[in-house]
């Protein structure tokens, strides 16, 4: 009997082997493309470092595959991803309409706010809702947290939302008082340290749980078994620490460690 367990064990230990063994590896058989996008902490076009560029390097260096990377809008990014003219993007968050065309990895969660001007008079994103004479500004295909995304769409349908294409432009129409309020996360906190925004404005909060955003994968162009690949080097980098480390070069550990281990 003590022979047939240890047997037993044996076989249980080779068949564990057989299927780690059996996960999937990354096809580096031809260069595959990914897209930033410029966005607070995420990307830095000026600086050439972000959130999303140092997760692309160790999704490369572990990979072994050559990622060309490139910078275009968030806009392009989701048309691209849809036809299959582009593999890969980051940071990027689900919906029933993406789920038709892009998979995702899971690597981080936070939460939505609302800025708002100070001198809009405005206590909650009820009362931004109530006055017609406030508009809300977003960029141009970003979605957000529930609450948020029923805001957005109810002031867009009453001509209430000006869109830009990327956070500097937004921060300064809301600025010039051009929009009364826009939706914010904690990769544009740089931004909201800057006196002149700080003096000027206030943060509502959200009555929303945070939000996973994650790789973004065109299902054109990667096939199920490599979607999971590339899912499985995104959840290593979680269990080891890495996407964690990442995250506290740009936050404090506390906040780095909630956005991250979720």
């Amino acid at each position: 009997m003590r022979i047939v367990g240890i047997l037993f064990l044996l076989l249980a230990l080779a068949g564990g082997r057989g299927v780690a063994a059996a996960e999937p590896l990354p096809d580096c058989s031809r260069p595959l493309s990914l897209a930033l996008h410029e966005h607070g902490l995420l990307y830095s076009a000026q600086t050439g470092e972000g959130i999303d560029k140092d997760v692309a390097d160790e999704l490369a260096r572990r990979s072994g595959c050559k990622l060309v990377v490139s910078l275009m809008p968030r806009a392009r990014i989701w048309q691209l991803i849809e036809s299959g003219a582009l593999d890969f993007s980051l940071s990027g968050i689900s919906n029933e309409a993406r789920e038709k065309f892009a998979a995702f990895a899971w690597y981080v969660s936070n939460k939505y706010y609302l800025l708002v001007r100070k001198d809009a008079g405005v206590q909650s994103h009820a009362d931004l809702e109530r006055n017609p004479a406030l508009k809300l500004g977003v960029i141009r295909s970003f979605r957000y947290s529930p609450t948020a995304n029923r805001l957005v769409d109810k002031l867009d349908a009453q001509q209430r939302v000006s869109y830009a294409t990327s956070l500097d432009p937004l921060f300064q129409i809301l600025l010039d008082n051009r929009v009364q309020a826009m939706i914010i996360e904690p990769f544009d906190y740089p931004t909201l340290a800057s006196a002149h925004i700080r003096e000027r404005t206030t943060i509502l909060e959200f009555d929303d749980p945070p939000v996973p955003h994650g790789l973004i994968m065109s299902r054109k162009s990667i096939p199920p078994a490599q979607q999971q690949a590339w899912a499985a080097l995104v959840a290593q980098m979680r269990r080891d620490g890495t996407m964690t480390r990442i995250f506290e070069k740009y936050f404090k550990p506390e906040l780095a460690r909630a956005m991250t281990q979720f």
